[in-house]
């Protein structure tokens, strides 16, 4: 019989455990081993029939066993120094803490998804993870972060495959009591709520939860609620599902509502209010609208509003590519906003300016997420080196007039989260090297350059620990695999060769992520006979784990998915191929620590990141990877080898992965397979264990999160609060009129004369030049501008490359003509081909840079020519 209603009913714990439930309502349990260990000791049959998740765990502990443990004062020693250690580490001072300055009292960082742990599935990829480890290193460092979210009923989809391969979706109803969360309450003990205005006099509202990871609280805002209609119910459903007006309405609900969230929140903890907003993707986007419409109420004019928003903005754009960005038909978003909807304070043009695509190229009838983002962010960054070069020249064109190097995208490049991705025995032999504390805080918080540390570690103690893990993946995989056969409807009969598959003393190679086409799941089966040498041959053979899920609507990825299964079927290799459904962080957190290899082959550069070969390399994994994302920024031949990328304009795809492909077999036969094999003196493969080593103690370092929310504290956050604390409202309606005056007068503005004091046009290296210039300001002031001088190296085509910029200093004016004297120096600090020119930007004490407005003066073409500009 099937029950008409479900309920959730909670364990009662004796008094001496009721430290239990604070230790699993807080996430910091799936980064610390101690609290894991704890849980596990409760009944390890109930922990592992739990998978793992301590709120499940106390739900299904048989009462004669709690009762037992209220009187074990061993048990009860343990629990008590756990408490008192998660305690300890919610009250006490930490990095942020010691910094001096002035940082942000708090800071709001909205993402669509978060990946925290498995027990809480509200995580798709990498975008997911990632915000997940921001914001568990931000509670290692002690930064005030607020996290903002949705509260997926269904999640993402659950993965498994039919007899043919094909993959198969499941949405499992989550029931938030059952997840690690509880409802914010109001201090009646209502849940607390928040509300949209939709078209048609309507509601969509949503009861908030809160999710406690360390010391950063999450808010997931969960929009099935009884006082919402059916559909409206449904907008929180599935994470990435729907079509354009229910994704349009997730990310209302993410940003507009999120802000709400969060005020409702600090109104009712006494939390500080966030200086900073921070948007991961632009999903979060229309937060900036709110925040608009908040200030509108507190009497301030919308150009006013909108800048004091920007001030203290970030915005991180994840993607390489425009087809990656939320975008929404305009009459979608107008109908949405305005005087019967949403925001009606604010005029639904000015939204639909805020995103629409007014530049060469773009689509004028679409609204852009991320076009929105950058507007409504004085401060913006990629998440690589490679990317934020990537992400300057796909939105150069809202900085019309600037190179593509100047728009101001800056890059901080991703890390991941090392407590909750270190397998606990590589913690255990560093912690055996330096003691626990030193590890954890290495690990957690970081800062240093090196782990010299490692270089002590004798290579007999790494290399057994590569082999335990390695076996510990067999298990793991052999497991996965037999339930997926069944899944898939195979008898007991047909599985015997299951404990047979893999090897642990055989080169094992790893590629796991989601399924787009670009990341090429099935670049190795371009040459399959090739590719089953290597899995079988006699003396250097290899293993490899696959994993990943396509989008559901990605029948291209499904087929991709398909191809790879089936060849895994062939009983010829696959005791040494597998593909392993449902990928997630539980399978993930087996999968890194256990390769030798990480293999990485996506098209270059649409790889933003690229975060898992990063969970790899904490663990003594090497990497097998196509130069994007971070390995572009970090490769050295010490931690692994560089797929050589075929990209040229003339090479058509087909022939692109056709040579890649070639070079991934040459490397894998000619240089990886034998340094794996090859044994030292030792008996050992010692020039294997070099590069484990230096990938641990050299690369380690620079992949931690901490790193990474180290650098979004000093070099966005701390800029954005100071800039919000300046942007008082008289300072914020003057820079919004000093805007619409340059803006206005800018016309006028020109380059009327360029000499220098040089008499040829070659001069040698240290040689200064004197150069004068005379500008037109039009209605503008000297105060207004800044003139410049750019100079550097030129090409072929006379374009300056790495260029230097002095502000010349104006000399006098204006002359009868209206026109101003500016001088200054120029020094050729460079030998070969060198040019230089001059520019006029707009200046003010509270732009970021002199980009920021998009305007620019240059000298005319004609000038150009008369004056000689080039020395070569």
């Amino acid at each position: 019989m099937k029950a008409i209603r479900r309920l959730t009913v909670r364990p009662v714990l004796p008094d001496p455990l009721r430290p239990l439930s604070d230790l699993a309502r807080n996430l910091r349990w799936s980064w610390h081993p101690e609290t894991r260990d704890l849980f596990q000791s409760v009944d390890p049959e109930c922990w592992t029939a739990s998978g793992r998740d301590p709120v499940r765990l106390l739900g299904t502990v048989p009462p004669a066993r709690l009762a037992e443990l209220a009187e074990d004062r061993r048990f009860l020693r343990r629990l008590t120094a756990v408490a008192d250690d998660l305690d300890h580490y919610l009250s006490g001072d930490r990095w942020y803490q010691a910094q001096s300055g002035r940082l942000p009292a708090a800071v709001a960082y909205f993402s669509p998804e978060f990946g925290i742990t498995a027990a809480l599935p509200q995580y798709s990829g990498g975008l997911g993870i990632l915000a997940g480890d921001h914001l568990k290193a931000a509670s290692d460092l002690g930064v005030p972060l607020v996290g903002v979210g949705l509260l997926y009923r269904h999640g993402y989809f659950r993965q498994s495959l039919s007899r043919d391969g094909w993959q198969q979706e499941h949405y499992p109803v989550l029931d938030p009591h059952e997840l690690p969360l509880a409802p914010l309450k109001e201090r009646d003990g209502t849940p607390a709520h928040v509300a949209l205005a939709l078209p048609g006099g309507r509601e969509l509202r949503a009861r908030v939860w809160l999710a406690r990871v360390g010391r950063v609280p999450l808010l997931l805002l969960d929009s099935d609620v009884e006082e919402n209609d059916p559909g409206e119910r449904g907008v929180t459903d599935r994470l990435y599902g729907g079509g354009s007006e229910h994704r349009l309405l997730q990310e209302m609900l993410l940003g507009i509502g999120g802000v709400r969230a969060v005020r409702t929140y600090c109104r009712l903890t006494g939390h500080a209010a966030p200086e900073v907003f921070h948007t991961n993707e632009g999903h979060a986007g229309f937060l900036g609208l709110e925040r608009i419409a908040e200030l509108c109420d507190e009497g301030l004019e919308f150009g006013a509003a909108l800048e004091a928003v920007r001030a203290g903005t970030v915005f991180t754009t994840h993607t390489p590519v425009p087809a990656g960005i939320d975008r929404f038909d305009r009459e979608l978003v107008a109908r949405h906003f305005g005087p019967d909807s949403e925001l009606p304070r604010i005029d639904v043009e000015r939204v639909l300016r805020l995103g629409m695509e007014t530049y060469p190229g773009g689509e004028p009838n679409l609204f852009n997420m991320a076009v929105m983002g950058l507007r409504l962010a004085q401060r913006a960054n990629g998440v690589s080196l490679l990317h934020g070069g990537v992400s300057r020249g796909m939105f150069a064109g809202l900085w019309p007039g600037f190179d593509a190097e100047e728009v101001p995208i800056t890059s901080v490049t991703n890390g991941v989260h090392a407590p909750t991705w270190v397998a606990p025995e590589v913690f255990r032999l560093g912690a055996r090297q330096i003691g626990v504390q030193r590890a954890e805080d290495a690990l957690a918080v970081g800062g240093s350059d090196r782990w010299d540390s490692v270089a002590d570690i004798p290579d007999q103690d790494i290399w057994e620990l590569r082999r335990t893990l390695r076996a510990q993946l067999v298990e793991e995989v052999r497991e996965r695999l037999r339930a997926s056969w069944r899944q898939r409807g195979a008898g007991t009969a047909e599985l015997g060769w299951i404990d047979d598959a893999l090897d642990p003393d055989v080169l094992t190679i790893g590629f796991a992520r989601r399924v787009p086409s670009y990341k090429r799941l099935t670049l190795m089966l371009r040459d399959r006979d090739r590719l089953m040498e290597l899995l079988l041959h006699p003396e250097r053979p290899i293993q490899i784990v696959v994993a990943g899920k396509a989008h559901p609507a990605d029948d291209g990825g499904k087929r991709l998915v398909q191809e790879l299964v089936r060849f895994a079927d062939d009983p010829r290799v696959r005791h040494r191929i597998v593909f392993l459904p449902d990928y997630g962080m539980a399978m993930a957190q087996k999968l890194y620590p256990g390769c030798d290899i990480w293999l990485n082959n996506p098209l270059r550069p649409l790889e933003a990141c690229g975060t898992s070969g990063m969970k790899a390399a904490l663990n003594g994994c090497l990497n097998l990877s196509v130069l994007d994302g971070w390995w572009d920024e970090w490769y050295q031949p010490d931690f692994g080898w560089a797929i050589p990328t075929a990209d040229g304009a003339g090479t058509d795809p087909d022939r692109r992965d056709a040579i890649e492909a070639n070079a991934l077999y040459d490397l894998l036969e000619q240089r990886i397979t034998p340094r794996f094999y090859e044994r030292g003196a030792s008996g050992l493969p010692d020039r294997w264990l070099e590069m484990v080593r230096r990938t641990l103690s050299l690369l380690g370092p620079k992949v931690l999160a901490g790193r990474m929310v180290r650098e979004y504290v000093e070099r966005l956050y701390a800029p954005a609060a100071e800039a919000h604390r300046a942007m008082d409202p008289d300072s914020a309606r003057g820079l919004a009129e000093w805007k619409a005056r340059v803006r206005a007068a800018w016309p006028g503005v020109s380059v009327d004369h360029v000499e220098t004091s040089a008499a040829t046009a070659a001069a040698e290296l240290g040689a200064t030049l004197a150069l004068r210039v005379r500008v037109r300001l039009g209605d503008l002031a000297p105060e207004d501008v800044e003139v410049q001088a750019v100079s550097g190296r030129v090409d072929s085509e006379d374009r300056i490359t790495d260029a230097a910029k002095v502000p010349l200093k104006p000399v006098g004016g204006p002359d009868l003509e209206g026109r101003w004297a500016y001088e200054g120096p120029l020094v050729l600090d460079r030998t070969g081909p060198f040019g230089y020119t001059v520019r006029v930007l707009p200046a003010h004490r509270l732009l970021a840079s002199g980009v920021e407005t998009g305007l620019v003066a240059v000298p005319s073409g004609d000038l150009v020519e008369a004056a000689g500009l080039l020395m070569r």
